[in-house]
């Protein structure tokens, strides 16, 4: 059984760090118009935009600065170790 979940835990911090990479990315796609407004750019909106358009909502820029993201990506961070702490708990009952 620990094996099966080494390997979601593997898996679900792979997508976790990749996502995180994305959002990064994406944002400093934006300090360059040109680049968010390529295809690769595009792309990427599509996958992150829905995430991080749930806390624009929430948080307003402060001037020229979008904090969004940035709460985004803790955000992340916390579903992710709520993700492996119920895992863990899991794989207790189950031992």
């Amino acid at each position: 059984m620990t094996d099966s979940m080494d390997w979601i835990l593997f898996i679900l911090s792979w997508a976790f760090n990749i996502y995180s990479i994305l959002i990064f990315i994406y944002i400093l796609m934006s300090w360059i118009p040109q680049l968010q407004e390529s295809s690769v750019g595009r792309v990427l909106a599509m996958i992150v935009e829905p995430y991080l358009s749930v806390f624009r909502r929430i948080i307003p820029p402060i001037g020229m600065i979008d904090l969004s993201p940035i709460v985004a990506i803790l955000a992340l961070r916390f579903i992710y170790l709520g993700l492996v702490y119920l895992i863990g708990l899991i794989g207790m009952v189950f031992v």
